[in-house]
């Protein structure tokens, strides 16, 4: 069993190199473990420090978003011909020797996907600023509803994947991916495992690039959840926003016919009129826009589907090539 353990870094040179000696290289049922970095552009000595302290260095010039990270580290991950992936961040917050416990699941073939959860067990619940925990809270909730079942951290980079899972990930948001997955995966019906970890809850040292801000957060990352769960389950999405729509022209008309029935007249709100058929209308496209969604989403599944046989095939044939090729 190939394991390579993927680290997205953006100027964290005062943490990469001990995370990266602290990864286990023993862990029963692993053949190999290769520390994968994906430096997104840092302005420090991040990367030459990962490259010392042994990991192999993927380096983005500019920073592109730790979604993209992830995606560059999958495609590497796949060219490895890994069995299972482990995601760390590189910024010291979890213990690496957690891994062995997350990995678990993925080696007796129990899930598919495995996260560390700081929330699961009250007791080893981080201490973190309210509204950050506030934050973790709401989107466990959102993402619990979206994929029907009650997950208590969505948030975590804490993670284990198999081959299974990873091969299946198709993922387009660039700010971030940790939700991204959880509804890809829970969507694809594998199987989601939580394991609670105790987790450090504030950063030693400089600031989290992905949650600087609460609101610039939740903005940039609920847009990413909109997108996905629209892409998947497109006729609830579209017939949710025609129920609003819907919903808003029949209080209009009501108002129109309140007026009538009240002064015997439609002067002076038959504005209200007009607005409610614009609302009733509206709603009735974006209805059929639905329809025609979900027709399409058939193509989605079976183009996914061959993408995740032609993922496997290609890491199959890397190993045969290595298997014939002489050492």
């Amino acid at each position: 069993m190939k394991l390579v353990v993927q680290i997205p870094a953006l100027d964290e040179e005062a943490t990469v190199a001990d995370v990266i000696a602290r990864i286990p290289r023993d862990i029963e049922g692993i053949s190999s473990v290769t520390v994968l970095v994906i430096d997104d552009g840092s302005s420090d000595r991040t990367g030459e420090l990962a490259r010392e302290a042994g990991a192999m260095v993927i380096r983005n010039d500019q920073p592109q978003g730790v979604g993209a990270a992830f995606r560059t580290g999958i495609q590497r991950s796949t060219e490895l011909g890994a069995d299972a992936i482990v995601t760390i961040d590189a910024d010291g917050q979890f213990n690496p020797e957690d891994m062995r416990m997350l990995l678990k699941p993925i080696l007796s073939g129990t899930s598919d996907f495995v996260t560390a959860s700081r929330f699961a067990n009250r007791d080893l619940a981080p201490k973190m600023p309210w509204i950050k925990k506030w934050g973790n809270n709401f989107m466990a909730r959102l993402i619990s509803a979206m994929a029907g079942r009650r997950y208590h951290d969505v948030s975590c980079g804490f993670r284990a994947y198999s081959r299974n899972a990873y091969l299946r990930l198709v993922l387009t948001g660039n700010f971030t991916y940790t939700h991204e997955v959880f509804l890809t995966l829970a969507y694809a019906g594998l199987s989601i495992r939580e394991v609670p970890l105790k987790v450090q809850g504030v950063r030693e040292h400089g600031t989290s690039r992905i949650a600087p801000g609460v609101i610039r957060y939740g903005l940039r990352t609920g847009a990413i959840i909109l997108r996905t769960y629209r892409d998947y389950k497109p006729l609830r999405f579209f017939a949710f926003l025609s129920i609003l729509l819907g919903g808003a022209a029949l209080c209009f008309f009501a108002f129109l016919m309140y007026t009538r029935i009240t002064t015997g007249a439609f002067t002076p709100h038959k504005w209200a009129g007009f607005v409610a058929a614009t609302f009733g209308g509206s709603a009735l496209i974006v209805f059929l826009v639905g329809i025609v969604a979900e027709m399409l989403d058939r193509s989605r599944i079976t183009q996914e589907e061959t993408l995740y046989r032609v993922r496997k095939l290609e890491i199959a044939m890397q190993e045969i090539r290595k298997m014939r090729s002489p050492e």
